[in-house]
């Protein structure tokens, strides 16, 4: 058996990504991520483990110069994945992250530099944070927190 990446007892957070070639990231930039309820995610072991209430992110990815890839909105999860949907949803309720935390500044904290979505940016949704790298960048951009 193929080791997991992460535990129920070593997430820290979830990170689900968002394409601005997919989603109007300015719209969503405006209005707080207000209308973004649920992200599609692969069914794998990862959607066992997500519970209500959970820490999740989202991160724009893409070279759009007028949104750079990095985190974007934080909020949390508000049950378990759906798993009758046609592809599995992960409900959640977002707010934006202001100001928003870029791969440039995540690449260059000693912990953050590490996280999947910097070592596997082609990776499927969800992606995640342990508590260590949670932490660090809660540490290290207070804007992140749930408010």
């Amino acid at each position: 058996m193929t080791e997991r990446a992460i535990t129920e007892d070593s997430i820290g957070a979830w990170l689900v990504k968002a394409s601005p070639e997919a989603l109007p990231i300015e719209e969503l930039v405006r209005t707080g991520f207000a209308d973004i309820t649920s992200r599609c995610v692969r069914a794998t072991y990862r959607v066992e483990l997500i519970r209500e209430n959970q820490p999740v992110l989202l991160w724009v990815s893409g070279n759009d110069p007028r949104h750079p890839a990095g985190i974007y909105a934080s909020g949390h999860t508000t049950g378990p994945v759906d798993e009758s949907a046609i592809t599995p949803e992960m409900p959640v309720l977002l707010r934006a992250v202001r100001p928003a935390v870029h791969r440039k500044e995540i690449l260059d904290h000693p912990t953050l530099s590490g996280i999947e979505v910097i070592r596997m940016p082609a990776g499927s949704n969800p992606s995640y944070l342990d508590a260590e790298q949670y932490d660090a960048l809660l540490h290290a951009f207070p804007q992140v927190a749930q408010r």
